[in-house]
Protein backbone atom coordinates (compact mmCIF):
# COMPACT_ATOMS: atom_id res chain seq x y z
CA UNK A 1 0.00 0.00 0.00
CA UNK A 2 2.86 2.65 0.71
CA UNK A 3 4.09 2.03 -3.01
CA UNK A 4 0.58 2.16 -4.21
CA UNK A 5 -0.07 5.29 -2.96
CA UNK A 6 3.38 6.89 -3.41
CA UNK A 7 3.75 6.08 -6.50
CA UNK A 8 -0.18 7.01 -7.53
CA UNK A 9 0.54 10.51 -5.46
CA UNK A 10 3.84 10.82 -7.67
CA UNK A 11 2.36 9.80 -10.74
CA UNK A 12 -0.30 12.47 -10.79
CA UNK A 13 2.08 15.10 -10.35
CA UNK A 14 3.92 14.24 -12.92
CA UNK A 15 0.58 13.54 -15.34
CA UNK A 16 -0.08 17.32 -14.18
CA UNK A 17 2.96 18.78 -15.75
CA UNK A 18 2.75 16.68 -18.56
CA UNK A 19 -0.43 18.31 -19.74
CA UNK A 20 0.85 21.79 -18.59
CA UNK A 21 0.59 23.03 -21.95
CA UNK A 22 -2.96 22.39 -22.48
CA UNK A 23 -3.52 25.49 -20.47
CA UNK A 24 -0.15 27.52 -20.44
CA UNK A 25 0.13 27.04 -24.74
CA UNK A 26 -2.90 29.22 -24.70
CA UNK A 27 -1.84 32.76 -23.69
CA UNK A 28 1.80 31.42 -25.14
CA UNK A 29 -0.08 31.25 -28.50
CA UNK A 30 -1.50 34.44 -27.96
CA UNK A 31 2.07 36.20 -27.03
CA UNK A 32 3.65 34.42 -30.21
CA UNK A 33 0.68 34.88 -32.58
CA UNK A 34 0.76 31.23 -33.70
CA UNK A 35 -1.61 29.38 -35.80
CA UNK A 36 -4.08 26.21 -34.92
CA UNK A 37 -1.32 23.76 -35.87
CA UNK A 38 1.80 25.44 -34.55
CA UNK A 39 -0.08 25.42 -31.26
CA UNK A 40 -1.39 21.62 -31.64
CA UNK A 41 2.39 21.25 -32.13
CA UNK A 42 3.80 22.95 -29.18
CA UNK A 43 0.91 20.96 -26.81
CA UNK A 44 1.93 17.86 -28.17
CA UNK A 45 5.54 18.19 -27.73
CA UNK A 46 5.72 16.79 -24.51
CA UNK A 47 3.69 13.77 -25.34
CA UNK A 48 6.12 12.74 -27.99
CA UNK A 49 9.10 12.45 -25.99
CA UNK A 50 6.74 11.15 -22.87
CA UNK A 51 5.98 8.12 -25.65
CA UNK A 52 9.41 7.61 -26.87
CA UNK A 53 11.17 6.85 -23.35
CA UNK A 54 8.75 4.92 -22.26
CA UNK A 55 10.07 1.90 -24.00
CA UNK A 56 13.65 1.95 -22.20
CA UNK A 57 11.81 3.28 -18.87
CA UNK A 58 10.03 0.58 -18.77
CA UNK A 59 12.99 -1.77 -19.63
CA UNK A 60 15.04 -0.18 -17.07
CA UNK A 61 12.06 -0.61 -14.07
CA UNK A 62 12.27 -4.38 -15.19
CA UNK A 63 15.62 -4.69 -14.66
CA UNK A 64 16.91 -1.76 -11.97
CA UNK A 65 13.48 -1.77 -10.47
CA UNK A 66 10.60 0.86 -10.43
CA UNK A 67 12.10 3.29 -7.30
CA UNK A 68 14.87 4.31 -8.56
CA UNK A 69 14.19 4.86 -11.68
CA UNK A 70 10.94 6.88 -11.44
CA UNK A 71 12.70 8.80 -8.65
CA UNK A 72 15.64 9.98 -11.13
CA UNK A 73 12.79 10.72 -13.92
CA UNK A 74 10.99 13.45 -11.60
CA UNK A 75 14.33 15.12 -10.59
CA UNK A 76 15.41 15.26 -14.35
CA UNK A 77 12.43 17.30 -15.59
CA UNK A 78 12.39 19.93 -12.56
CA UNK A 79 15.21 22.28 -14.26
CA UNK A 80 13.11 21.97 -17.79
CA UNK A 81 9.72 22.92 -16.30
CA UNK A 82 11.68 25.85 -14.68
CA UNK A 83 13.46 27.18 -17.69
CA UNK A 84 9.94 27.02 -19.73
CA UNK A 85 8.90 30.19 -17.79
CA UNK A 86 12.14 32.18 -19.19
CA UNK A 87 11.42 31.39 -22.54
CA UNK A 88 10.48 33.89 -25.32
CA UNK A 89 10.88 31.93 -28.62
CA UNK A 90 8.94 29.24 -30.11
CA UNK A 91 11.62 27.01 -30.80
CA UNK A 92 12.67 27.41 -27.14
CA UNK A 93 9.17 26.19 -26.07
CA UNK A 94 9.67 23.32 -28.14
CA UNK A 95 12.27 22.12 -27.11
CA UNK A 96 11.63 22.32 -23.33
CA UNK A 97 8.44 20.55 -24.13
CA UNK A 98 10.21 18.02 -24.94
CA UNK A 99 12.44 17.79 -22.04
CA UNK A 100 9.72 18.73 -20.19
CA UNK A 101 7.75 15.52 -21.72
CA UNK A 102 9.95 12.82 -19.57
CA UNK A 103 7.35 13.26 -17.14
CA UNK A 104 4.98 11.47 -18.88
CA UNK A 105 7.11 8.60 -19.11
CA UNK A 106 6.69 7.97 -15.48
CA UNK A 107 3.74 5.99 -16.35
CA UNK A 108 6.13 3.08 -18.29
CA UNK A 109 7.87 2.70 -14.81
CA UNK A 110 4.90 2.91 -12.22
CA UNK A 111 2.79 0.62 -13.76
CA UNK A 112 5.37 -2.69 -13.34
CA UNK A 113 6.55 -1.36 -9.93
CA UNK A 114 2.87 -1.32 -8.27
CA UNK A 115 1.85 -4.47 -10.11
CA UNK A 116 4.60 -6.75 -8.59
CA UNK A 117 3.32 -5.82 -5.64
CA UNK A 118 0.35 -7.63 -5.39
CA UNK A 119 -1.39 -10.91 -6.48
CA UNK A 120 -2.93 -11.66 -10.00
CA UNK A 121 -6.46 -11.20 -8.64
CA UNK A 122 -5.56 -7.85 -7.56
CA UNK A 123 -3.37 -6.58 -9.98
CA UNK A 124 -5.96 -5.23 -12.39
CA UNK A 125 -7.77 -2.76 -9.38
CA UNK A 126 -4.16 -1.92 -8.59
CA UNK A 127 -2.89 -0.90 -11.61
CA UNK A 128 -6.35 0.84 -12.21
CA UNK A 129 -5.65 2.72 -9.27
CA UNK A 130 -2.26 4.06 -10.22
CA UNK A 131 -3.54 4.65 -13.39
CA UNK A 132 -6.12 7.12 -11.82
CA UNK A 133 -2.65 9.62 -11.76
CA UNK A 134 -4.05 10.69 -15.39
CA UNK A 135 -6.38 12.75 -13.45
CA UNK A 136 -3.57 15.24 -12.84
CA UNK A 137 -4.73 16.43 -16.53
CA UNK A 138 -7.25 17.87 -14.41
CA UNK A 139 -5.24 18.89 -11.64
CA UNK A 140 -3.28 21.67 -14.25
CA UNK A 141 -6.74 22.67 -15.26
CA UNK A 142 -8.20 23.46 -11.91
CA UNK A 143 -4.97 24.95 -10.50
CA UNK A 144 -3.00 26.57 -13.89
CA UNK A 145 -5.78 29.23 -14.60
CA UNK A 146 -5.72 30.43 -11.09
CA UNK A 147 -1.81 30.98 -10.95
CA UNK A 148 -2.17 32.60 -14.77
CA UNK A 149 -4.83 34.74 -13.48
CA UNK A 150 -2.69 35.44 -9.92
CA UNK A 151 1.00 36.16 -11.42
CA UNK A 152 0.89 35.39 -15.09
CA UNK A 153 1.83 32.76 -17.05
CA UNK A 154 5.67 32.91 -16.31
CA UNK A 155 4.85 31.58 -13.03
CA UNK A 156 2.99 28.35 -13.36
CA UNK A 157 6.63 26.58 -14.54
CA UNK A 158 7.99 27.61 -11.51
CA UNK A 159 5.13 26.40 -9.40
CA UNK A 160 5.09 23.23 -11.08
CA UNK A 161 8.90 22.65 -10.95
CA UNK A 162 8.82 23.27 -7.14
CA UNK A 163 5.88 20.44 -6.63
CA UNK A 164 7.82 17.85 -9.04
CA UNK A 165 10.89 18.64 -6.15
CA UNK A 166 9.25 18.40 -3.75
CA UNK A 167 7.26 14.76 -4.82
CA UNK A 168 10.76 13.57 -6.32
CA UNK A 169 12.14 14.06 -2.38
CA UNK A 170 8.43 12.32 -0.67
CA UNK A 171 7.94 9.61 -2.77
CA UNK A 172 11.82 8.63 -2.23
CA UNK A 173 10.98 8.67 1.28
CA UNK A 174 7.42 7.00 1.54
CA UNK A 175 8.08 4.26 -1.53
CA UNK A 176 10.38 0.68 -0.85
CA UNK A 177 12.03 -1.78 -3.09
CA UNK A 178 11.57 -5.60 -3.67
CA UNK A 179 15.47 -6.81 -5.40
CA UNK A 180 13.31 -10.41 -6.19
CA UNK A 181 10.81 -8.04 -8.57
CA UNK A 182 13.92 -6.82 -10.86
CA UNK A 183 14.43 -8.96 -14.22
CA UNK A 184 18.19 -11.05 -13.90
CA UNK A 185 21.27 -8.84 -14.89
CA UNK A 186 22.05 -11.70 -17.07
CA UNK A 187 18.78 -10.77 -19.46
CA UNK A 188 20.24 -8.46 -21.98
CA UNK A 189 18.09 -5.42 -23.22
CA UNK A 190 17.60 -7.47 -26.66
CA UNK A 191 16.41 -10.34 -25.27
CA UNK A 192 13.87 -8.41 -23.36
CA UNK A 193 12.83 -6.57 -26.36
CA UNK A 194 11.85 -10.03 -27.92
CA UNK A 195 8.34 -9.83 -26.56
CA UNK A 196 7.48 -7.36 -29.74
CA UNK A 197 7.54 -10.56 -31.12
CA UNK A 198 4.39 -11.38 -29.68
CA UNK A 199 1.55 -9.80 -31.79
CA UNK A 200 -0.54 -10.01 -28.84
CA UNK A 201 1.35 -6.80 -28.04
CA UNK A 202 0.96 -5.02 -31.16
CA UNK A 203 -2.82 -5.46 -30.29
CA UNK A 204 -3.09 -4.12 -27.47
CA UNK A 205 -0.90 -1.02 -28.85
CA UNK A 206 -3.96 -0.78 -31.11
CA UNK A 207 -6.62 -0.69 -28.45
CA UNK A 208 -4.18 1.56 -25.99
CA UNK A 209 -3.69 3.99 -29.28
CA UNK A 210 -7.52 5.03 -28.72
CA UNK A 211 -8.44 5.37 -25.34
CA UNK A 212 -5.12 6.86 -24.04
CA UNK A 213 -3.82 9.03 -27.00
CA UNK A 214 -7.37 10.11 -27.51
CA UNK A 215 -7.96 11.18 -24.05
CA UNK A 216 -4.23 12.86 -23.75
CA UNK A 217 -5.04 14.44 -27.85
CA UNK A 218 -8.71 15.89 -25.78
CA UNK A 219 -6.86 16.49 -23.08
CA UNK A 220 -4.36 19.02 -24.71
CA UNK A 221 -7.16 20.07 -26.50
CA UNK A 222 -10.40 20.80 -24.92
CA UNK A 223 -9.93 23.95 -22.74
CA UNK A 224 -8.82 25.98 -26.35
CA UNK A 225 -12.10 24.11 -27.95
CA UNK A 226 -14.30 25.76 -25.08
CA UNK A 227 -12.90 29.45 -25.86
CA UNK A 228 -12.60 29.22 -29.16
CA UNK A 229 -16.32 27.51 -29.99
CA UNK A 230 -18.29 28.84 -26.92
CA UNK A 231 -16.41 32.14 -26.07
CA UNK A 232 -15.82 31.37 -22.44
CA UNK A 233 -12.69 32.77 -20.61
CA UNK A 234 -9.69 30.38 -19.81
CA UNK A 235 -10.88 29.59 -16.44
CA UNK A 236 -14.58 28.43 -17.37
CA UNK A 237 -13.16 26.80 -19.95
CA UNK A 238 -10.27 24.68 -18.48
CA UNK A 239 -13.28 23.76 -15.58
CA UNK A 240 -15.76 22.19 -17.92
CA UNK A 241 -12.89 20.77 -19.94
CA UNK A 242 -12.17 18.92 -16.78
CA UNK A 243 -15.50 17.45 -17.09
CA UNK A 244 -13.81 15.11 -19.59
CA UNK A 245 -10.22 14.76 -17.75
CA UNK A 246 -11.19 14.28 -14.31
CA UNK A 247 -13.67 11.24 -14.93
CA UNK A 248 -11.07 10.12 -17.77
CA UNK A 249 -8.03 9.56 -14.81
CA UNK A 250 -10.01 9.04 -11.26
CA UNK A 251 -12.53 6.40 -12.66
CA UNK A 252 -9.48 4.31 -14.10
CA UNK A 253 -9.41 2.90 -11.01
CA UNK A 254 -12.73 1.75 -11.59
CA UNK A 255 -12.04 0.30 -14.98
CA UNK A 256 -9.76 -2.00 -12.98
CA UNK A 257 -11.81 -3.49 -10.58
CA UNK A 258 -14.30 -4.17 -13.49
CA UNK A 259 -11.59 -5.63 -15.42
CA UNK A 260 -11.05 -8.04 -13.08
CA UNK A 261 -14.60 -9.22 -12.45
CA UNK A 262 -15.74 -9.32 -16.00
CA UNK A 263 -12.85 -9.31 -18.26
CA UNK A 264 -10.37 -7.46 -20.18
CA UNK A 265 -12.18 -8.42 -23.55
CA UNK A 266 -15.59 -7.80 -22.50
CA UNK A 267 -15.10 -4.75 -21.16
CA UNK A 268 -12.82 -2.78 -23.92
CA UNK A 269 -15.45 -4.10 -26.07
CA UNK A 270 -17.92 -1.83 -24.40
CA UNK A 271 -15.45 0.91 -24.01
CA UNK A 272 -15.18 1.26 -27.90
CA UNK A 273 -18.87 0.84 -28.75
CA UNK A 274 -19.57 4.19 -26.09
CA UNK A 275 -16.85 6.15 -27.28
CA UNK A 276 -18.50 4.98 -31.04
CA UNK A 277 -21.72 7.02 -30.16
CA UNK A 278 -20.71 9.92 -28.03
CA UNK A 279 -17.51 10.72 -30.44
CA UNK A 280 -20.95 10.33 -33.40
CA UNK A 281 -23.02 13.01 -31.66
CA UNK A 282 -19.92 15.62 -30.93
CA UNK A 283 -18.64 15.68 -34.82
CA UNK A 284 -21.56 16.96 -36.13
CA UNK A 285 -21.09 20.71 -36.20
CA UNK A 286 -23.33 23.60 -35.88
CA UNK A 287 -26.04 23.45 -38.74
CA UNK A 288 -28.62 25.87 -39.98
CA UNK A 289 -31.03 24.97 -42.66
CA UNK A 290 -34.21 25.05 -44.47
CA UNK A 291 -37.20 22.63 -45.16
CA UNK A 292 -39.28 23.31 -47.63
CA UNK A 293 -43.23 22.49 -46.13
CA UNK A 294 -46.82 22.57 -47.21
CA UNK A 295 -46.41 25.81 -45.58
CA UNK A 296 -43.46 27.63 -46.38
CA UNK A 297 -39.74 27.03 -45.51
CA UNK A 298 -39.21 26.32 -42.07
CA UNK A 299 -35.58 27.10 -40.58
CA UNK A 300 -33.87 24.23 -38.58
CA UNK A 301 -30.74 25.16 -36.29
CA UNK A 302 -28.90 22.16 -34.94
CA UNK A 303 -26.05 22.73 -32.39
CA UNK A 304 -25.01 21.18 -28.90
CA UNK A 305 -25.23 23.30 -26.31
CA UNK A 306 -22.05 23.52 -23.76
CA UNK A 307 -23.71 21.61 -21.52
CA UNK A 308 -25.21 18.63 -23.33
CA UNK A 309 -21.86 18.63 -25.34
CA UNK A 310 -19.64 18.65 -21.87
CA UNK A 311 -22.01 15.81 -21.04
CA UNK A 312 -21.31 13.43 -23.69
CA UNK A 313 -17.39 14.54 -23.09
CA UNK A 314 -18.08 13.11 -19.59
CA UNK A 315 -19.10 10.01 -20.77
CA UNK A 316 -16.56 9.55 -23.38
CA UNK A 317 -14.13 10.14 -20.55
CA UNK A 318 -15.46 7.52 -17.88
CA UNK A 319 -15.45 5.04 -20.75
CA UNK A 320 -11.72 6.09 -21.90
CA UNK A 321 -11.05 5.43 -18.26
CA UNK A 322 -12.27 2.03 -18.15
CA UNK A 323 -10.57 0.99 -21.54
CA UNK A 324 -7.28 2.31 -20.36
CA UNK A 325 -7.15 0.12 -17.40
CA UNK A 326 -8.58 -3.17 -19.67
CA UNK A 327 -5.86 -3.22 -21.82
CA UNK A 328 -3.42 -2.96 -18.66
CA UNK A 329 -5.34 -6.17 -17.33
CA UNK A 330 -4.72 -7.86 -20.54
CA UNK A 331 -0.74 -6.92 -19.72
CA UNK A 332 -1.05 -7.94 -16.30
CA UNK A 333 -2.56 -11.11 -17.03
CA UNK A 334 -0.26 -12.15 -20.16
CA UNK A 335 2.96 -10.62 -19.33
CA UNK A 336 3.48 -11.05 -15.76
CA UNK A 337 7.18 -11.51 -16.66
CA UNK A 338 7.68 -8.64 -18.96
CA UNK A 339 5.29 -6.12 -17.81
CA UNK A 340 7.62 -3.32 -17.64
CA UNK A 341 8.87 -3.70 -21.48
CA UNK A 342 5.14 -4.93 -22.94
CA UNK A 343 3.82 -1.71 -20.90
CA UNK A 344 6.34 0.09 -21.97
CA UNK A 345 5.79 -0.61 -25.83
CA UNK A 346 1.89 -0.31 -25.52
CA UNK A 347 2.49 3.42 -23.85
CA UNK A 348 4.10 4.51 -26.59
CA UNK A 349 1.87 3.68 -28.90
CA UNK A 350 -0.99 5.33 -26.55
CA UNK A 351 1.36 7.87 -26.36
CA UNK A 352 1.91 8.54 -29.99
CA UNK A 353 -1.53 8.76 -30.54
CA UNK A 354 -1.74 11.55 -28.03
CA UNK A 355 1.11 13.68 -30.06
CA UNK A 356 -0.49 13.14 -33.50
CA UNK A 357 -4.05 13.69 -32.71
CA UNK A 358 -3.68 17.67 -31.44
CA UNK A 359 -1.28 18.40 -34.60
CA UNK A 360 -3.69 16.62 -37.01
CA UNK A 361 -6.88 18.72 -34.97
CA UNK A 362 -4.98 21.91 -35.57
CA UNK A 363 -4.04 20.68 -39.12
CA UNK A 364 -8.20 20.22 -39.65
CA UNK A 365 -9.30 23.08 -38.29
CA UNK A 366 -7.23 25.13 -40.21
CA UNK A 367 -7.93 23.36 -43.44
CA UNK A 368 -11.90 23.16 -42.83
CA UNK A 369 -12.88 25.88 -40.18
CA UNK A 370 -14.84 23.34 -38.30
CA UNK A 371 -13.74 22.91 -34.46
CA UNK A 372 -15.87 19.38 -34.39
CA UNK A 373 -13.42 17.84 -37.11
CA UNK A 374 -11.86 16.91 -33.84
CA UNK A 375 -14.53 14.74 -33.24
CA UNK A 376 -15.03 13.75 -36.73
CA UNK A 377 -11.11 12.05 -36.72
CA UNK A 378 -11.76 10.15 -33.59
CA UNK A 379 -14.81 8.90 -34.90
CA UNK A 380 -13.29 7.06 -38.02
CA UNK A 381 -10.48 5.77 -35.87
CA UNK A 382 -13.32 4.30 -32.95
CA UNK A 383 -14.88 2.44 -36.30
CA UNK A 384 -11.60 1.20 -37.36
CA UNK A 385 -10.52 -0.15 -33.80
CA UNK A 386 -14.36 -2.45 -33.49
CA UNK A 387 -13.82 -3.69 -36.76
CA UNK A 388 -10.24 -4.33 -36.18
CA UNK A 389 -10.96 -5.86 -32.71
CA UNK A 390 -13.62 -7.88 -33.86
CA UNK A 391 -11.95 -9.62 -36.65
CA UNK A 392 -8.75 -9.92 -34.85
CA UNK A 393 -9.56 -11.18 -31.46
CA UNK A 394 -12.14 -13.62 -30.18
CA UNK A 395 -12.23 -14.37 -26.41
CA UNK A 396 -11.86 -18.45 -25.26
CA UNK A 397 -11.25 -19.82 -21.90
CA UNK A 398 -7.28 -21.56 -23.38
CA UNK A 399 -4.77 -20.18 -21.27
CA UNK A 400 -2.89 -17.54 -23.66
CA UNK A 401 -0.11 -18.47 -25.90
CA UNK A 402 3.22 -19.30 -24.77
CA UNK A 403 6.37 -16.06 -25.31
CA UNK A 404 9.05 -17.13 -27.50
CA UNK A 405 12.26 -18.68 -25.07
CA UNK A 406 14.56 -16.47 -25.21
CA UNK A 407 12.23 -14.57 -22.96
CA UNK A 408 13.63 -15.16 -19.36
CA UNK A 409 11.46 -15.37 -16.54
CA UNK A 410 11.64 -12.80 -13.82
Amino acid sequence: MKVLVSSTFSFTVCFAVWMMFAVLGIPVKKMLGLNETEFGLLAAMPVLSGSLVRVPLGIWTDRFGGRIVFFGVMLATVIPVWLIGRATEYWQFLALGLLLGLAGGSFAVGTPYVARWFPKARRGLAMGIFGAGNSGSALTKFVAPAIIAAWGWQALPTVYAIAMLVTALLFWVFSDTNPAHNVPTTTGFMDQLRVLKDRRVWRYCQYYSVVFGGYVGLALWMTKYYVGEYGFDLGLAALLAACFSLPGGVLRALGGWVSDKYGAYKVTWWVMWVCWVCFFLLSYPPTSMQVKTVDGALSVNLALSPWIFTALLFVAGTAMAIGKASVFKFIGDEFPDNIGAVSGVVGLAGGLGGFVLPIMFGALLDLTGVRSSAFMLLYGTVCVSLVWMHFSFRPTGAAPAQLPAAVPAA
